[in-house]
């Protein structure tokens, strides 16, 4: 087995969230290496948040494992993508891993790191969040993110490999409770989810989004630039008009929303092959006057 002067040390603690071996640094270091560095980003992005007065982020734990994960897939690949070599994108990975929030993801890369030590990560990882707040319009979609007021979490994912720094930070809008589903079912199924929205937003729609199984993608596909989005093909589904009243165009709305924030929508796996689908809410509020992604809700129909 060929082992580089530097490799990998995936700890097992998901609360290390990153990993990296230098065989002068013992596993405590490291740890409290990634723990700093993790730290010091997250402070960065809530001060950003507080001079653009909007609020703050929470550290998010499963968000933080999703993103460590594809910051390991990118350096043991030598790529950045959004895209992970199985095909995925960013809602894709948080979804399958267990979270029904709406997610949001920033990478950021350099291929050319000088050093593994403390110091030297720290600064090298701040540059690459600086980087991306630093954008200017009308390309400052990174930027967007991180200052985006409807955002509650975040997950933070760095690695690095043989001078590979990778750096993934997964923005998390955290505004309703979703039930358990069932993530596998069959095409045609007909599927529930229900879940509860936080006090101070209504639900505007439900909205079903329908892609194809992922394709694995080779490093040649996953270096070429390109955004990453919600599939075109989608479905819309309003909530109810009480009775007798109708919407404009005749449909009277199959989504039951309830007085306590509680909404219950019955999904149709429309297409009768495999694929994904998103069931995404959208919802608004005071705050959010425009409706905004609340869940990114993946299920498979196999």
């Amino acid at each position: 087995m060929k082992v580089s002067r530097r490799d990998f040390l995936q700890s097992a603690s998901t609360a290390i969230g990153a990993a990296l071996l230098d065989r002068k640094s013992s596993p405590d270091e490291l740890e409290k290496t990634i723990k700093e560095i993790r730290a010091n980003l997250f402070e960065m992005i809530n001060e950003e948040r507080e001079v653009e007065k909007v609020p703050t982020v929470e550290l998010d734990e499963l968000a933080t494992e999703v993103a460590t994960k594809h910051a390991l897939d990118m350096v043991r690949g030598a790529f950045a993508s959004h895209w992970g070599r199985d095909g995925f994108k960013p809602y894709h990975r948080y979804s399958f891993a267990g979270g029904t929030d709406s997610t949001a993801e920033n990478i950021s890369a350099a291929d050319n790191t000088w050093s593994t030590k403390s110091d030297a990560l720290k600064l090298d990882t701040a540059y690459l969040h600086v980087r991306l707040y630093q954008e200017k319009p009308p390309n400052d979609g990174h930027r967007k993110t991180i200052l985006a007021p409807h955002y509650t979490h975040v997950g933070l994912g760095i690695a690095v490999y043989e001078l590979r720094l990778r750096l993934v930070e997964l923005f998390v809008s955290r505004h309703v409770d979703v039930r358990p589903i069932v993530r596998e079912w069959k095409p045609g199924d007909s599927v529930i989810i229900a879940g509860k929205i936080r006090k101070g937003y209504g639900l505007n729609y439900v909205e079903v989004f329908y892609e194809p199984l992922p394709l694995a993608r080779d490093v040649n596909w996953l270096n070429s630039t390109r955004s990453y989005s919600l599939p075109n093909e989608s479905m819309i589904l309003r909530p109810k008009a009480p009775p007798p009243f109708k919407y404009a165009d005749g449909v009277e709305g199959v989504v039951d929303f309830f007085d306590d924030g509680g909404f219950l929508a019955p999904i149709k796996l429309y297409k009768n092959e495999p694929g994904i689908y998103t069931i995404v809410a959208w919802i608004s509020g005071a705050r959010s006057v425009e409706p905004f992604q609340a869940t990114n809700v993946c299920v498979k129909a196999l």
